[in-house]
């Protein structure tokens, strides 16, 4: 007989992930509101930052993002109006469309990421030496590739959502592989 007990690491585990990430939250949103962009905001903006050519296909980016298509292009349509993002149509499938950061968005980044690296610093890595970061990141990156195998889409050729997956990047352990004349982004799939 199998006893269950309420003092299981495993609960313990989630239940520390959950307060990091809420505490996590509350600690850097500020500093992106002041900035003018929500969480949501600043999740676009970065990973088409991050990703090769600075745009994503409209699909790959609500993988990411684990938004809806019609939450994605909500999104989209918002930050377009703001100047933030363009789209621009896919030149081999006239059904597919990228968002593409534009300059303003780009600068829109440049002046919130130095709070929201020093609040990074100041609540998550600063709080770990060199080889807990590494280690924690490296952890993360297996659970997140299990629990969230598309979150890289787009940022790899082929589509990490696609039937067949690409191998590992061995240089950076996060399977994203650089496309012709790129190199690959480490962690590009991620906000951090």
């Amino acid at each position: 007989m199998n006893v269950l007990s309420f003092d299981d690491p495993r609960l313990t585990a989630m239940g520390l992930l959950a307060e990091v990430a809420t505490g996590l939250s509350a600690k850097t949103l500020p500093s992106l509101a002041e900035g003018g962009l929500s969480e949501i905001d600043f999740e676009t903006l970065i990973r088409l930052a991050r990703s090769p050519g600075r745009r994503l296909r409209m699909s790959d980016l609500a993988a990411q993002t684990n938004m809806s298509t019609s939450g994605v292009t909500r999104v989209v349509d918002r930050l377009e109006r703001e100047g933030l993002v363009v789209r621009q149509a896919c030149a081999t499938d006239r059904r597919a469309s990228y968002a593409a950061i534009t300059e303003a968005g780009t600068d829109r980044l440049t002046a919130v990421l130095p709070q929201h690296l020093a609040d990074i610093e100041t609540w998550l890595t600063g709080r770990l030496t060199a080889e807990q970061l590494s280690t924690f990141l490296d952890t993360l990156t297996i659970i997140r590739d299990a629990v969230r195998p598309c979150a890289t889409a787009g940022a790899r050729t082929p589509s990490a959502c696609s039937e067949r997956e690409p191998e590992s990047d061995p240089g950076t352990g996060t399977g994203i592989e650089a496309e012709a004349g790129t190199e690959a982004v480490p962690g590009a799939g991620s906000v951090g």
